[in-house]
């Protein structure tokens, strides 16, 4: 009987340590690899940085966009220089232009 209930108790600890590793050992698995764990923020660290990035690119590209539409203001630019510039560009003509082709 003695031996039994000294068997008893030591199988009765060993259940608890066992039980209680395995609860701790689970939070700390998902602590690490969960959905809000340390892996998973490194992760959302790295992407901040790229759209970061991404926001510093298109905020100087908008810069270079308003720089040209501001050099566009009636008082800037002449119509028919923006025009001719424009037809340039496009590749287009009026069918009333004259075009002289040059060497």
């Amino acid at each position: 009987m003695v031996i039994r209930r000294g068997l008893r108790s030591v199988l009765v600890t060993l259940a608890l340590y066992l039980v209680s590793s395995a609860v701790v050992g689970y939070f700390l698995f998902h602590a690490q690899h969960g959905a809000r764990g340390l892996e998973t923020s490194a992760g959302l660290r790295e992407k901040l940085g790229e759209m970061e990035a991404e926001l510093a690119s298109l905020n100087g590209e908008r810069q270079d966009w308003e720089k040209r539409l501001g050099l566009m203001r009636d008082e800037a630019i002449d119509r028919d220089l923006l025009e001719e510039r424009a037809r340039a560009v496009l590749g287009r003509i009026h069918r009333n232009d004259v075009v002289v082709m040059g060497r």
